[in-house]
């Protein structure tokens, strides 16, 4: 088979792609013929031999990626075999090998994929579709509230615009630049702003008028999480599931004191990690079934950028430099 190898930790330029010997699944396994393996921010963290919270860097050489979408071609000994043929989707947890043509999991991490939706939609689903219901357990959204999503058109900020409006609440949608505040006017953001002009929070505050923003979900920090909290009255929440703004590799996610807190009235909460899975029940399979039903249903529509998987390092420049929009998949 053909899959993107790393020899080394450093830039996008070290994914190389490459033929590899075929994977074989051990009891109770199975083997999918990839038909799309989505791509994380922080597998270009990974790439680079980040260490810190889990997971951890992986031994080298390794077939970088973790969410992969398919047919089941393979069991192994004692799996079921119902699962043979079948079009499926997983989240390989902490094991890798997402990034070629065939991939090994435990039939234990398998959905099926519902009708209606194709491998690429349905990666996006298990990995971010879940974080994203995983971050909007922490809200309770009804008409009365108005959320401001930084990083819009990424891949969650895509399907939180669509949850928000979903419950009846006015979207403001930020987003780098004129296409891609475009793309989240048309994903239902009520106005989508560009971040990257300095007057951008008079700009929401115009739009507001004597109204304050009731939520900010935040996974960009810094100076442009910082302006978005200014626009929470009292009673508002902070959201915080991540800190693009300083990247992954050295950044914190932006926090407040007690003290600013009290004096603003407003809460602020990280999200991820423990605390979402203790809050989804201990059980990350939950979330996972409700991302890929909400995307049956056709209330969450993820967005998606395709790459070819051998144009992985090319993937990892576009991630990291946001020339992306919606979740980054590579097809093989």
């Amino acid at each position: 088979m053909h899959a993107i190898r790393l020899h080394a930790f450093g830039p996008a330029e070290n994914l190389t792609y490459e033929e590899t010997p075929d994977p074989v699944p051990a009891p109770g396994q199975v083997r999918i013929a990839v038909a799309a393996a989505g791509v994380h921010l922080l597998d270009t963290a990974l790439r680079e031999g980040m260490t810190g919270p889990a997971p951890a860097p992986a031994a080298l050489p390794t077939v970088p990626g973790r969410e992969v979408a398919g047919t089941v071609d393979a069991l192994g000994e004692g799996t079921d075999p119902a699962w043979l043929g079948r079009r499926v989707v997983a989240h390989l947890g902490f094991a890798p090998g997402g990034y070629a043509e065939l991939a090994v999991t435990d039939a234990a991490r398998l959905h099926a994929i519902p009708p209606g939706l194709d491998a690429a939609e349905a990666v996006a689903m298990i990995g971010t579709g879940r974080t994203t219901l995983g971050i909007v357990q922490f809200t309770e959204l009804t008409p009365a509230d108005l959320v401001v999503v930084p990083a819009a058109a990424g891949g969650i900020g895509t399907l939180l615009v669509q949850y928000a409006k979903n419950a009846g609440a006015t979207v403001i949608g930020l987003a780098g630049g004129p296409r891609k505040t475009s793309l989240v006017r048309a994903n239902g953001a009520d106005t989508a702003i560009d971040y990257t002009r300095p007057d951008w929070p008079a700009e929401a505050r115009a739009f507001l008028g004597d109204r304050k923003a009731t939520v900010v979900y935040d996974s960009v920090g810094g100076d442009t999480g910082r302006a978005a909290v200014g626009l929470l009255g009292p009673g508002g929440r902070h959201i915080v599931f991540g800190w693009s703004s300083r990247g992954l590799h050295d950044g914190e996610p932006l926090t407040f004191t007690p003290a600013e807190l009290t004096a603003r009235g407003i809460t602020s909460e990280q999200v991820l990690g423990p605390v979402m899975l203790q809050k989804a029940g201990g059980d990350i399979r939950t979330l996972e079934t409700r991302a890929l039903a909400e995307a049956a249903a056709g209330r969450l529509r993820p967005a998606v950028r395709r790459f070819a998987l051998s144009e992985a390092a090319e993937a990892h420049r576009a991630l990291e430099n946001r020339r992306t929009t919606g979740k980054v998949v590579l097809i093989p």
